[in-house]
This record gives C-alpha cells, sequence and structure tokens, in this order.
C-alpha cells in the first residue's frame, strides 16, 4: 500500500505539488473567498450532533489557509458566521462562539509563523465581549505580518457593510470633510470591512448551494464563481487546486469582449 501523508496517498500529495507548479505561472486569483456550508449536512448525515461537523469544518480551514499561504495568494476571506446566524439555536451559537475562541487561539501560531495578517470582517454590536478581545489581539498580534491577509466574516451581511459605509461617508459629508459630488466607487470601497484588499477573483461555495448568502455583495461584482457540492469537512486540497484549474480556464472580460485568438 502506498504510504498516506495527512489522509492522501504519497501519489496524490505529488500530483497536486505537480499541478500547483504548473499553474504557479498562470493567471490566478490575488484574492480567494469562500462560503464554506456543509458542516450541519455532514454531522447529520453521520447521526452526529451539527458542532461535531462544525468541529470537523475547523480542521478544513486550516488546511486550506495553509495551502493558500504556500500558494502567494494576497488574500483569503472565509464566510464564517452570518448576521442571520443568530438565528440557530442558542446552544449551537454558543458552540459556534466556543469553537471560534479554540481555533483562532490554536492557530495563532500557524499564522505568526507564515506572515499571515488576521482581520475581521462584520459588525461588533452583537458579538460576546471575550470573541471580540481574542480577535482584537489576534489582528494586533499579526499586524506586522508580510504575507496573506486572512479575514474571517463574523457577524457578517454585505447589505449591513454597504449600509454602514454609506454612513461614513455621511458623516464624513456632514462634517464638511467630503464633498458629495466626490463620491465615487472606490470611496465606497475604501468604507467597507475589505479596503485595502483587492476585490475576490474567485468565490468558492461548497455544499451545491447556488447562491451567494448576502456575502461580499459589493466587492464579488466580476468575481468568478465556483460551485461544489462537497460538504466542507470534506473538502480538500484537491478540491481546492481543482477550482483553480477552473479558475484558470477562464477568460475573464470584466463586460468588454473576449480578446481575439
Amino acid at each position: 500500500m502506498p504510504p498516506h501523508v495527512g489522509g492522501h496517498t504519497m501519489q496524490s500529495v505529488n500530483a497536486i505539488a505537480s499541478h500547483a507548479n504548473a499553474l504557479k505561472q498562470k493567471n490566478m486569483p490575488r484574492h480567494l473567498a469562500i462560503i464554506m456550508d456543509g458542516n450541519g449536512r455532514w454531522a447529520q448525515r453521520r447521526g452526529l450532533p451539527r458542532v461535531l461537523g462544525h468541529e470537523a469544518g475547523s480542521q478544513t480551514v486550516r488546511r486550506v489557509v495553509e495551502h493558500c499561504a504556500e500558494r502567494g495568494f494576497e488574500a483569503l476571506t472565509l464566510y464564517s458566521f452570518s448576521s442571520e446566524n443568530w438565528r440557530r439555536p442558542a446552544d449551537e451559537v454558543a458552540a459556534l462562539m466556543l469553537l471560534l475562541q479554540q481555533h483562532v487561539r490554536s492557530e495563532r501560531e500557524l499564522m505568526l509563523r507564515n506572515g499571515i495578517r488576521f482581520r475581521r470582517l462584520g459588525r461588533r454590536e452583537g458579538m460576546p465581549a471575550d470573541v471580540l478581545q481574542l480577535l482584537d489581539e489576534t489582528e494586533i498580534a499579526t499586524a506586522h505580518g508580510t504575507g496573506m491577509v486572512l479575514s474571517l466574516a463574523l457577524n457578517y451581511g454585505a447589505r449591513a457593510e454597504i449600509v454602514d459605509a454609506l454612513r461614513a461617508i455621511a458623516m464624513k459629508v456632514q462634517s464638511g470633510e467630503v464633498n458629495p459630488t466626490s463620491i465615487d466607487e472606490l470611496m465606497i470601497s475604501d468604507n467597507l470591512g475589505t479596503a485595502g484588499l483587492p476585490d475576490p477573483d474567485l468565490l468558492i461555495r461548497t455544499a451545491g448551494q447556488m447562491r451567494v448568502s448576502n456575502f461580499l455583495l459589493w466587492q464579488i461584482s466580476y468575481a468568478e464563481l465556483h460551485v461544489t457540492e462537497t460538504l466542507w469537512p470534506e473538502f480538500g486540497v484537491e478540491d481546492l487546486e481543482r477550482a483553480f484549474r477552473d479558475y484558470a480556464s477562464r477568460q475573464r472580460t470584466f463586460g468588454g469582449l473576449a480578446a481575439p485568438i
């Protein structure tokens, strides 16, 4: 039997590395965004509590973050907890918050070792104080990293993000700092949680759902979409590289015409 590494045969690991090297020179995303869906279904299909699906999903987060950092991406943004997720059962929400804290604490060394800068997206209001404190501390601890920016969207909704950006601009108009005629798309982008980052080039959604679920609505205007039936806890490096190959094969025109062959 061939040796296994992290759940993959040595041959599959070598194949992944070969594909990655081949794609390095091709058109690859600078900013990858992922809607991590399917944790609950993964657990239910196994007769397990939903929280165990979220625990399994946290291991996928580690694999994906490590691989994207190794690939030299500028930014990775993960949809971790939407503003609508507060409607879930209280015990599941409490377990998610605890799991979040455990994951951020355990991964801080990984972030520091790889020069990853951590960023939180989403409204602070409504988030537990101890969770916010940990996230703030992690942002500060990783602020001087020179590698990939890892953003976790927590208590996040894209419409709320746009509303908050417009409120911030309106306050500047009211104070005389901004002339209304100078408001443009760049100014709005600069007041979003992703300010300073390139817009996502590729949006991956797992578990087969064909919707964007109020995620980065402003920023994904021209993102390429890749939807896979694979549930998030089962999403591996091979799946990630498959999405990258799909992306690299597309010709992005941004509303223009394709270049003649």
